[in-house]
């Protein structure tokens, strides 16, 4: 990552990891897209190219992130977006953040 954010000025970063709030300074913005339980359990189940999430046990992990992880990633965060929104919507929002200037 370091590596990555040497090399370029303008660089948009996506997922999780949890080393991540090391690299919040050198970041203008920093977005959560977040969904209700509910919801992110509805997508694991109905998904058909990854497995993980069908299993009352995995929707336990899930449900525990939700609970001790997303409450540090929303502290972090700068930009909190509703993940219910349509995807074109939610990328037109990046994408402004991205032509933003300081």
């Amino acid at each position: 990552m370091d590596t990555l954010l040497a090399q370029y000025s303008d660089v948009i970063v996506s997922g999780t990891v949890e080393n991540q709030g090391r690299f919040y300074d050198r970041f203008e913005h920093v977005v959560l897209l977040s969904v209700p339980a509910e919801v992110i359990l509805d997508r694991v189940r109905h998904r058909i190219n990854n497995p993980y999430g069908t299993t009352a046990r995995q929707q336990d992990e899930i449900l525990q992130y939700l609970r001790t992880v997303e409450p540090l990633l929303r502290r972090g965060a700068t930009l909190d977006l509703d993940g219910r929104r349509p995807v074109a919507e939610l990328a037109d929002v990046i994408e402004g953040l991205a032509h933003q200037k300081a």
